[in-house]
């Protein structure tokens, strides 16, 4: 496996294989040329030029997709470096396909300045072999009180604003801060949560919660936020983006506001289209999420809203810590999963379960996150050449030798997992090569 990041020599020219494109549609490959960084030619263009193609790669039986966007993604620099660093996580996102990620600004010192911006612009050029967009705070110290320079922070390269997993709890300074990001055209990305209502909560308020005796988050802490954001938009015109949703009734508010001309979009990673409660059941703290998981009849509507598009975008809400902090009793472990690495796989299973569509799995992980960051994920003549090329019917098993996040703490640890990512390009460049010998 190569992790550095190397440019493609010349021309290279990928056959066979099926190409599955941003809007999930989904047609035989017979060759996709690169050059320069671009796609410069598909199809029989491509074969046209056989004889200048000074590399091949065989890609039959594979998958040939546009790269993954991640749009939350927790690289933990700045930081004190003992959870990840952006050259740690960074690599496991290639591993698991993913070309651009936009980074939580939920960093130390917090991502509120133009400086703290270029710090870590500035790393990911020297340390990333993928692309990084950094996500702004859209208050001071992410403290929900005075609003940050956003003007500077977009002038320093954040593509959006948002409060990482920290609720705003005044409703006057989150509408203050929706009309002012709304002067300069910035999307806004919030996790919607009433912490009042969700209180010292940590599990779903359901049956599993209450077996065994843990402090619940009632999935209105959820709805009721989700409805004062959907409003607020509404009225300051802002592009709103709901990270993270786990409730069922949310999606049934996404879908009504959208109807109703609202800008917004919203995403949910991907182990709420996996696991629920239950997972909860053996006290496991690797399941210690925000928000929690949640009942089986919101697993199936986030399904069914992402297969609809209603939701635009999977997630990996990617968030490594060290082992200390997955290894207390369940209340007082840190919430989150390592999981950018398992979520082409986790979705490869929803779609073997017939729950998912594999285009509709592509698109949201591709052009439904390249959206609401006002980017393109198409394969197309004269794109950039950000690809994934995976093989969905080869298995790997997650374990010291396999993974590359600092994060272990992941999803699945006691099974294969299908979909073997076997090159991701970023530009024309390898970001990550496990191509057969």
């Amino acid at each position: 496996m190569n992790s550095v990041s190397s440019q493609v020599s010349g021309d290279l020219l990928i056959t066979g294989g099926r190409l599955v494109d941003g809007d999930g549609s989904q047609r035989d490959n017979p060759g996709v040329r690169v050059r320069d960084g671009r796609l410069v030619a598909l199809g029989a263009d491509a074969l046209a030029a056989t004889r200048a193609a000074t590399e091949r790669v065989n890609a039959d039986g594979w998958v040939i997709a546009p790269g993954f966007i991640d749009l939350c993604c927790n690289l933990r620099e700045p930081g004190n470096g003992q959870k990840g660093n952006i050259a740690s996580e960074a690599r496991a996102a290639a591993h698991g396909g993913f070309t651009t990620v936009c980074a939580s600004p939920e960093t130390s010192p917090v991502n509120d300045s133009s400086a703290v911006t270029h710090l870590i612009r500035d790393g990911a050029a020297s340390r990333s072999p993928i692309r990084v967009l950094p996500v702004g705070a859209m208050t001071r110290g992410l403290e929900g009180e005075l609003l940050s320079d956003m003007a500077g922070l977009q002038n320093a390269g954040c593509v959006a604003v948002g409060h990482g997993a920290r609720p705003v709890r005044n409703a006057r300074i989150l509408r203050r801060c929706m009309a002012y990001a709304q002067t300069f055209g910035l999307t806004v990305m919030l996790h919607p949560e009433n912490a009042a209502l969700a209180a010292d909560g940590y599990a779903h308020d359901g049956l599993v919660a209450t077996r065994l005796g843990l402090l619940g988050i009632p999935e209105v802490a959820e709805t009721a936020a989700v409805m004062e954001m959907l409003l607020l938009a509404e009225e300051t015109g802002v592009h709103l983006h709901l990270s993270q949703l786990s409730c069922g009734r949310s999606v049934d508010m996404v879908a009504e506001a959208k109807a109703r001309g609202v800008r917004v979009t919203a995403d949910v990673a991907m182990h709420q289209l996996v696991f629920t409660e239950a997972a909860l059941a053996g006290f496991d703290g690797r399941f210690h999420v925000r928000p929690p998981l949640r009942a089986e009849s919101d697993r199936r509507a986030l399904v069914a809203g992402v297969q609809s598009g209603v939701i635009d975008a999977i997630v990996s809400q990617h968030q490594p810590h060290d082992p200390a902090a997955k290894q207390a009793p369940l209340a007082a472990t840190e919430p989150g999963l390592s999981s950018v690495e398992s979520v082409l796989s986790l979705g490869l299973e929803l779609v073997q379960r017939g729950e998912l569509a594999l285009g509709a799995l592509i698109r949201a992980l591709t052009a439904g996150p390249a959206a609401v960051i006002g980017r393109s994920a198409r394969l197309a003549q004269g794109e950039v050449a950000d690809l994934c090329l995976f093989d969905p019917e080869a298995h790997w098993r997650p374990g010291e030798a396999s993974l590359v996040s600092a994060g272990r703490h992941v999803p699945v640890d006691d099974r294969a997992l299908p979909g073997v990512v076997r090159l991701t390009l970023v530009e024309g460049r390898r970001a990550w090569d496990a191509l057969p010998t």
